[in-house]
Order: C-alpha cells, then structure tokens, then sequence
C-alpha cells in the first residue's frame, strides 16, 4: 500500500491500515457524506468568527473531512477577502482539508485551484495551494499539530456496524471516547477538538445523540474538563442538508477555554437572513425570543439538557431530594433477544419442541390500546433452568430435530459465529422465573408512555422494557409511570426519534426519581393503588402529585410535556 506523505511539517500517516484501505474509492453513502446547505456553513462560518471583517493573518482553519470543500470553499473566500495581496507562500499554512476519498478529493482540489485563479494567482500557485491545503488521508491516523485557530464541518455519519473489523479497532485503541455503540463522527469530535489552541473556535453540524446517550459519555466528559459550548442550534425538523436525512443534526460551537454560559436556539428557519440575524445575537450574547441562555451544561458525563429548562429545573429539585426507581427497590430490565424470533418464537403448534422448553412470550403486538391480546407465542429456551448452561439436544428428541431442520439460519447469527460450541443459543439469557413474577412493560419507541401489567403470565420480549419490585404497589407504579412526572424524566433525558417519539430504554426509565414506598402517606398509598386498579387515571394524577409534593403551578409544567 502506497500513502501520501505530507508535505506539512508535523504532519504524516503512520499505521499500516487506515480509512484510506476502504474508503478511497467507495460511495458517498458508504462513507457517510451529506452535504451541509450553504446558508448553514455560513452561519457556522459566523459563529466561530471566521469572517472577512476579522483579522486572520495568524489564524488556521481545519476542515477534517471536507468532501469537496463545502466549508473550506467560503471560508476561502473569507479569507482572501480580508487580505490585500498576498503570496502562495504566505498562506500555505492557513488552510488544511483531509479528504479520504480520491473522487472527492480531486474535485475539491480543483474547485481551490480554480478559486485562487479568479483572486488573481497564477495556475502554478493556484494548483500548489490546492494540493498543500486539501490533502488525501485518513484524518483519524494523521499526526497533526495543535495549532488550528478554526475547526468547521460536517463529519461523516457512519455507523460502527459499517466499519470494517480492523478501521473499529484501531479506532477503539486510538480513541477513549470511542466508546460502547458510538459512532464514526464522536472520535472526529474528539480528535479535531485536541488539535485546537487555546480560545480556539470548533463548530459541527452533526447528529446530536451523542449529547445524551450513553455512548457520548466519555465526548461529554472531555468538553466538560477542557472547552466550553459557547452555542447549540437544534436543527432537527430542518432543510439543513441537501438532501433529507436520519439523524437528528444540531451545530454545536465549542471553544476551548472556560465558561458556564451557552446561548440556544431551537429549530430556526433555514435561510440567509434568518441565521445570519440569529449568529449576530448569540454572538453578542443576548438572549432573546430566539436565543436563550443555559447555564453549567457540561458536567462531566452527564446528559447535556438544553430544552424546556422550566422542566428542567423541576426535575432537578426531585433528584435533590428523591432516590432513582431502582433504589427505591425497584429492577429495570429488558426482555430477549434471540438473533432470530422467525425461528426461536413461534405459536404452540408451530414450535415442536418439548414443553419443557418452552415459554409464553410477550411482544408489542400482543398490546392494543393498552390491553393484552396474546397471540398464543411462545420462546425456544435453550438454557437448563435457571442456569447459563445449555441444555444437551441429545436429552431432547424434539429440539434436536427442530434445531437440525433450522440450523442454517441459526449458525448465520452473530451470535452463533461468536460461540460455535453454543451455536444455539439465543443472544441474551433467558430466565425462566422471570415469567412468573408480576412487572410492568414498557415498549421502547413511542410518542406516549404505554405500561402494561403483566401478573405474572408471560416471557418479554426484546422490544419490552420491565419494571419488577419487591416494595411498591404494582398498580400504583403502573400509575407513576403512566403519570407526567415518568413522561417528563423520560422526554428530557431520551433521545427523540422520528414524529417525536420518545426512546423508553432503560437507561432513561432508571433515571425516574420514586419515592420509597414506605415513606408514603398509608392512606395515600391505599387510595393511589385503589385508583390505578380502576383506571382512573385523572385521579392518579392527582394522587401522585401529591406524592411527589408538587405545586399545582409546577404540576403544569410536567403535565405541558
């Protein structure tokens, strides 16, 4: 393999296997190219106060994967427009875009070099700069120094399930952040943000889940320790790309240095004059109907909240004073997932197997409107009783001939290729007590909450969440969780998906402040289950408002969400 070496000092490729191996020749979707519109790049452009009106001489702009050079193009034009005449030479270390793909990579060059040839440079230089500004690699596994003034753009959206084997270990090993499901653009982020000044200005538009989700943790901690979001703009909803995408994009900008204010705005309209008028007041740091200010964002790990803060401020006075749902002897949990339902779930007379080896499972389409409506399903459950050990096919006639006549499709799971001497087995354990035990379910993705109880009749499934508990009322906490109050923890910490709806993963259930069940008023206790066992849920409202010791003026707040 042939690498381009750099001409920059301080600049060079190192490993023996990189981006360069996989994604130099590929497609603009396998590498996660969308293109930013342009009333968006300038508005970034704006907000890192990289503009022709500045004096930047001395400064230096990143664009770390710069396609074919929509960021780097009018920061160009910027830049040249706030300079009388210059050299090649005198420029040369002003600018650096790394491209990965060769396609992209040359018609970025061409369009720098046909840029500086209408500012007047001849082809010679024209072409020189091109090639010292745009620059093929992988910007992952380039040694850069730390002297960028300006890191702005669009990092590539790709999934670490789309990485090949070797890029996803080499990046885990390079990068702490890295870390658990997360994706390609989080070690773009932290890789660009270590090669900033001091008081240097960073600004992406990217997928904001990395702002809650457990797998931004390690990128929330490294902003909170040495930068500061100085903006956040929620574009979800938005004509902010080209084209229509997935991902939910926000433009953070984020300097390092120290701060405690942030100034946000929600939604805006995509237009020139619009974020231009907005850029200038957050630049000067008014608040506005537009533009509000957040305080201490970043702490450590912590989710970043930044909507709703009325909200916000309730929910933090219930975690001042109130125990999360699973110290209030609560258990969150998720049902199975088998790697293959078509094969391990199947109704009664379909799955031939011994009945031994069988359970009555529950999916969301066994719930309408609330209600059960079972479908007569049951699981394959491949473990001896309550234990991790598989149980032997030769012990049963049945399953061996089941799992011979399927094991095809069980031997192509993940799963089975990980352990070929388990190769049956489904991807989380099953245990069989759990059937038995009263819980609560909870579907994962839905606008509003939906919780049904479950006495004790069936096996969950994956797409379930489920609440046990040895303390609490089961019907009064199928009433909390059905209240505002689960809603309001679930909505602030939960990433939304598409129409709004809300992620009920147990990550977000466990953060459900509850009150200990003894703690409670006995007559209040007897009351909220009496009504939840009803349905009354207006009156359980009620009841856990009081609970809660809530206002009534604060009560709107939670009911608004």
């Amino acid at each position: 393999m042939t690498l381009t070496q750099l001409e920059i000092p301080g600049l060079e490729i190192t490993p023996k296997v990189d981006a360069t191996d996989f994604f130099s020749e590929s497609s603009a979707e396998s590498r996660g190219e969308i293109f930013t519109r342009e009333e968006v790049v300038d508005f970034i452009l704006d907000l890192t106060k990289w503009d022709s009106d500045s004096n930047l001489e001395d400064c230096r702009l990143l664009e770390p994967s710069c396609g074919t050079g929509e960021f780097l193009i009018p920061a160009i034009i910027r830049f040249l427009d706030s300079k009388d005449d210059v050299s090649a030479k005198e420029i040369a270390h002003n600018f650096l875009g790394v491209e990965v793909n060769k396609q992209a990579l040359q018609k970025c060059r061409q369009r720098v070099a046909n840029l500086l040839i209408e500012y007047k440079f001849s082809k010679k230089d024209a072409k020189w700069l091109s090639h010292q500004w745009v620059r093929h690699g992988d910007f992952l596994t380039m040694s850069l120094d730390a002297d960028f003034t300006h890191i702005v753009g669009n990092p590539p959206y790709v999934r670490q399930e789309a990485l090949p084997d070797e890029l996803l270990k080499l990046y885990r090993a390079k990068y702490s952040t890295m870390y658990d499901r997360a994706d390609l653009y989080v070690p773009f982020f932290e890789k660009s943000l270590s090669l900033l000044v001091d008081g240097g200005s960073h600004g992406f538009i990217c997928s904001d889940r990395w702002m809650k989700n457990k797998y931004g943790g390690p990128l929330r901690d490294m902003v909170s320790n040495e930068f500061h979001l100085d903006a956040y703009i929620d574009f979800t909803g938005t004509d902010a790309f080209h084209d229509e995408v997935v991902a939910y994009p926000a433009v953070t900008i984020i300097r390092r240095g120290k701060g405690t204010r942030t100034h946000s705005a929600i939604r805006p309209k995509v237009s020139k004059s619009i974020l231009a008028g907005l850029s200038k007041s957050i630049l000067a740091k008014r608040s506005t109907t537009k533009v509000i200010v957040v305080e201490n964002v970043a702490s450590g790990a912590e989710p970043w909240l930044l909507e709703n803060l009325p909200l916000v401020a309730e929910l933090r006075k219930l975690e001042k004073k109130l125990p999360r749902v699973e110290e209030a002897g609560c258990k969150v949990g998720i049902g199975v997932a088998t790697g293959a339902d078509k094969i391990y779930i199947k109704r009664d007379r379909d799955l031939d197997i011994e009945e031994e080896l069988k359970l009555p499972i529950l999916t969301t389409r066994d719930v309408r409107d609330g209600k059960v409506q079972w479908d007569d399903r049951y699981v394959l459950n491949p473990f001896q009783g309550n234990t991790s050990k598989l149980v032997d096919p030769d012990d049963y006639p049945k399953l061996k001939a089941y799992l011979s006549k399927h094991e095809e499709g069980i031997r192509k799971r993940h799963v089975s290729k990980k352990s070929p001497n388990a190769w049956f087995k489904t991807i989380d354990r099953i245990y069989p007590e759990l059937t038995s035990v009263p819980k609560l379910l909870i579907p994962d993705i839905k606008g509003e909450a939906e919780v049904i109880l479950d006495k004790g009749e069936f096996y969950p499934h994956h797409n379930f969440y489920y609440i046990t508990t040895s303390e609490w009322d089961l019907h009064a906490l199928q009433a909390v969780m059905l209240s505002p109050i689960a809603k309001a923890f679930v909505s602030t910490y939960s990433l939304k998906m598409r129409g709004d709806c809300l992620r009920f993963q147990a990550q977000y259930l466990r953060r459900i402040r509850l009150p200990e069940w003894d703690s409670i008023d006995s007559k209040v206790r007897n009351e909220l289950a009496k009504a939840a066992k009803k349905q009354d849920y207006v009156k359980c409202n009620e009841l856990v408002r009081q609970v809660y010791g809530i206002s009534q003026k604060a009560w709107k707040i939670f009911a608004a969400v």
